[in-house]
């Protein structure tokens, strides 16, 4: 096996492990409103979160296209190609795992889009990064939490209204039956989205070892291990994430969930269908605090929901110097 072949198999394995991560990471995300309003047990919620993660990891390839190609362009990494890529997984594996031993909500998107950006720019210098599709991403990623906090605000406040004279029994009742609908909407446009991130950087290291001809198609195999790696780490669950979304940003009640569950999934999926990739758990979290507002602006605990947003901007320019650092480190061994 040459030594092209042998860092494929690592980028591989490397890019599973991340999806594998991503799962337990975001997956308490997807099922958190459910799990804490006593709609679904934990162990219902996981299964049905790893079974749609995985039908929307099939079913998409859009995003994975836009992250193999609009950051750094494949074709002009050379032969620092696939340490490029190595970098960038290991940087990002590390901080998803901090994020997730400090039980932050942060997000695997922007992790390995400044991870990708990072050893770009570490390898090629400034020019190494495609400006024009770098620039749409973190545009979609900065807007798409806005929007889910506008949206969760007013599904909340017309819901409200609408019940205002119904008992709390009767609405509790409702809505914790529709959380179930809304948590496996969640959890598979989350599929739909998360899962192709690896998908795209596996498929890159392929371009760039001259064993696959270009972004323009997947590789089936790629898309069902990558899947399947989504689903296996949905199946552990991230329960230090879980209690954060669910219980310490505001006492979250089912028509609360079910609200923020809708919010965030539809803009999650419109993502995907614009071949965006979106960070599911800032777009979950901005609609759970959108939510929170509109029930009772005093009643969302605003210090959790600060450093929570204090590490979402930190997490691009963090990861890609930790990227960069990894790169410089690899560059003496491997070339």
């Amino acid at each position: 096996m040459d030594s092209t072949m042998i860092l494929v198999v690592i980028i591989v394995a490397l890019a599973l492990g991340f999806d594998f991560i991503n799962g337990f990471h975001d997956t308490a995300n997807a099922i958190a409103t459910s799990v804490s309003t006593r709609a679904l047990t934990p162990r219902r919620a996981i299964i049905l979160a790893a079974v749609m993660n995985l039908v929307g990891a099939l079913m998409f390839t859009g995003v994975a296209k836009t992250i193999g190609k609009d950051i750094v362009d494949p074709f002009k990494m050379g032969e620092h190609g696939l340490t490029i890529v190595i970098a960038t997984l290991v940087a990002a594996i590390v901080w998803n795992l901090l994020t997730w031993l400090w039980g932050i909500p942060s997000s695997s998107s922007h992790a390995l889009i400044g991870a990708l950006a990072g050893a770009g720019i570490a390898s090629q210098g400034w020019d190494g990064i495609n400006y024009g599709g770098f620039s749409k991403i973190v545009l979609g990623l900065v807007m798409s939490p806005i929007i889910a906090f506008v949206i969760g605000y007013i599904i909340m406040f017309i819901l409200k209204h609408v019940f205002a004279n119904t008992s709390p029994h009767h609405v509790n009742k409702v809505f914790r039956s529709g959380q179930v609908l809304t948590a496996a909407l969640q959890s598979f446009t989350h599929g739909t989205n998360d899962a192709q991130k690896a998908m795209g950087i596996i498929t890159m290291a392929l371009v760039v070892g001259e064993l696959h001809p270009d972004m323009d198609s997947i590789p089936f195999w790629v898309k069902l291990s990558a899947a399947l790696a989504m689903a296996a780490g949905t199946s552990i669950g991230g329960w230090k994430i879980i209690k954060t979304m669910g219980t310490k940003i505001f006492k979250i009640e089912p028509i609360n969930g079910f609200s923020a569950d809708i919010a965030s999934a539809s803009i999650i999926l419109t993502a995907t269908l614009a071949h965006l990739p979106v960070s599911t758990t800032h777009t979950i979290t901005s609609s759970i605090l959108g939510v929170g507002a509109a029930k009772r602006f005093s009643s969302v605990k605003w210090h959790v929901a600060g450093r929570i947003i204090v590490t979402w901007i930190i997490t691009i320019p963090v990861v890609a110097i930790l990227s960069a650092a990894v790169y410089g480190v690899l560059s003496l061994f491997m070339h």
